[in-house]
């Protein structure tokens, strides 16, 4: 019985493959014929259309003959008086056809059976011949409105005179339409010897590739039948084994299930979300004593219609792979929990497709997650708050800043200015001993307007900075500082070299360094202070120490409060280093001065830079 339907299930497949290839054949043949067919008919159509319009075409040469002829036989005076009147109506019938008809030729006429000429030829000599039909028009309808006999010989003329060169070009016309119309036959006989040798190549590839086939898959088919009875001997062996195996296995999964009954949150469905089988331990989690005939797992599971709608979804849906959710389920005593769910599809061999339901309680650690989210977001407030309030406090600083910068120029330069203006107004060149008096005023107050004005910006951007980098610039500040406050102000360098660094980097130390200078001249009242520079192992490091009355360091605990004293400026230079990914340390003993402490690590573009010099050198 197994052979016969071996054998019958290999003689299915053979024809159904054959029968495949036959067809799809057949079907290339047919889909050919029917191209062929389509091109044939669309090329009639053409035809139609085309002898058409050589026939239309070839008609208004015999029109505008007729025209000329109709308008000679007006000049007949021997015309009686009826005559004359149908000859008119005639020639106007005439003009008005022999008019649509060139209107048509080249834009379609529905009515006469004229498709809108496209040819880009035939429309040009269309051009060319419309200054003589615009003429040929003019006349007769000259004529036709005229009842002067001379006028009427005027046009006549220009009837005349344009029917030639009409009649020429109406004929060039004709033979362009002809000419195409044989293009278009030789590209059709071209399609059609195409498609005949490509339904001649698909019999030649059926014969190759299907008939022949043929005879050897039936030898093959016999081989394979032989086979297989050998092979379905061997087969019964191993059958009788997996059997033995299986009931072997049967009584292991017993002791199994067992265990998984008390141990494990276990359940079993079937396709449409039925319960096959519950674990003990998932009743009593889901405070249910029983389990209810053929309940649904979505209803036992939770009384939240929502949640129940969701799980029957997840449930029924035909899958292959496994899927995991974290969801939150409402018993029926309102109590809440989270399961860990992991929906295993299961194929059995009746192709019936259950599902395996495999679930751990999560609700402890799901309830421990919402509470770090909630510091996390209290945290997270807290800080958009304090960054708030610090960029309040800087954009007072820079007010402030710019209050200061008015102030100085106002109460400084601008007071010079005022003097040096008064000054120069109130000369008298008459005293020449005054005069001169007031001009040697007049320089010394002109180096001391020099002198605000270099101390003004180099106070706001020093040039040293951009143009030498960062040594040089504190070297100059130290130096300047000394000069204009009396203060022992050093500078020591202890780097081998002069390194440039990023812009940013080499601005932002420059500020904290000046901040810094300024905090022990100002508010340290201190009579010594050394400015060091170094850098070792790509690392800058700048220490400013001083010998001022010092603080106590818990001062730079509390926040930041405007205008006080160095509260904002060491706040600053906190946020200037930590925008450079810098550091700062400040240390100071109350009655023995301060240390500030700024260190700068290379970054990545900044070290190959560096060593690019390195290698030049």
């Amino acid at each position: 019985m197994d052979k016969n339907n071996q054998q019958q299930a290999l003689d299915v497949s053979t024809f159904v493959r054959i029968r495949k290839w036959y067809l799809l054949a057949l079907a290339a043949i047919a889909l050919t014929i029917i191209i062929a067919q389509i091109l044939i008919q669309r090329h009639l159509d053409g035809q139609l259309y085309d002898s058409r319009v050589i026939n239309v075409a070839g008609r208004q040469r015999a029109y505008s003959q007729k025209l000329v002829k109709e308008a000679l036989l007006l000049q007949n005076s021997t015309l009686s008086e009826n005559e004359r009147e149908e000859l008119l109506s005639k020639l106007d019938q005439t003009l008005w056809v022999w008019k649509v008809s060139h209107d048509g030729l080249q834009n379609g006429n529905d009515s006469i059976g004229l498709p809108k000429e496209k040819n880009k030829t035939i429309l040009a000599l269309f051009d060319e011949v419309s200054v003589h039909h615009n003429a040929i028009v003019s006349a007769v309808e000259a004529i036709l409105s005229s009842v002067d006999s001379i006028k009427s010989n005027a046009q006549v003329e220009i009837l005349l005179a344009n029917e030639s060169d009409f009649l020429s070009k109406m004929d060039e016309i004709v033979n362009e339409y002809d000419s195409i119309s044989k293009d278009q036959l030789e590209n059709l006989k071209f399609k059609e010897y195409m498609l005949l040798a490509f339904s001649l190549g698909i019999l030649f590839l059926e014969v190759l590739f299907i008939f022949r086939p043929l005879s050897i898959q039936i030898r093959e088919t016999i081989r394979d039948l032989v086979k297989s009875q050998i092979k379905s001997e061997k087969d019964a062996l191993e059958i009788k084994k997996v059997v033995q195996e299986k009931e072997k296995s049967l009584q292991e999964l017993r002791e199994l299930n067992f265990v998984i009954d008390n141990a494990a949150l276990f359940a079993s469905t079937r396709s449409d979300g039925s319960v096959v089988f519950m674990s003990k331990k998932f009743l009593a989690l889901l405070e249910k004593k029983d389990l209810p005939p053929n309940a649904q797992l979505s209803e036992i599971l939770t009384e939240d219609s929502g949640q129940q709608q969701y799980l029957r979804e997840i449930m029924t849906k035909p899958r292959r792979d496994i899927r995991s959710e974290e969801i939150e389920i409402k018993t029926k005593t309102g109590k809440k929990l989270w399961l860990d769910i992991s929906i295993i599809p299961i194929h059995q061999a009746s192709k019936k497709h259950n599902v395996l339901l495999l679930c751990s309680d999560i609700t402890e650690r799901m309830q421990n997650q919402i509470k770090v989210e909630q510091l996390r977001l209290e945290n997270y407030e807290e800080r958009m708050r304090q960054k708030q309030v610090q960029a309040s406090l800087i954009v007072e600083s820079q007010e402030e800043e710019r209050k200061r910068i008015a102030k100085d120029i106002h109460d400084g330069i601008g007071q010079m200015l005022t003097a040096l203006r008064f000054n120069i107004e109130s000369i008298n060149l008459s005293n020449m001993e005054k005069t001169k008096e007031k001009i040697d005023y007049l320089k010394n107050l002109t180096s001391d307007l020099i002198k605000g004005v270099r101390t003004a910006t180099f106070n706001l951007t020093p040039p040293e900075l951009s143009d030498h980098g960062i040594f040089p610039a504190l070297q100059k500040m130290t130096q300047e500082l000394s000069k204009l406050t009396g203060k022992n102000i050093l500078f020591e360098n202890k780097a081998e070299e002069n390194i440039r660094f990023d812009s940013l980097a080499e601005t932002n130390i420059y500020r904290v360094t000046q901040e810094a200078v300024n905090n022990a001249i100002k508010y340290a009242n201190a009579s010594y202070i050394l400015v060091t520079i170094n850098f070792t192992d790509n690392l800058l490091s700048v220490v400013i120490d001083d010998d001022g009355k010092g603080f106590d360091p818990a001062i730079l605990k509390r926040p930041p409060k405007n205008n006080s004293e160095g509260g904002m400026g060491v706040f600053f230079m906190k946020e200037r280093i930590s925008y450079i990914n810098g550091r700062l340390f400040i240390s100071s003993t109350p009655g023995e001065g301060t240390r500030v402490t700024i260190n700068y690590s290379l970054k990545q573009s900044e070290k190959k830079n560096l060593k690019s010099l390195k290698n030049e050198n």
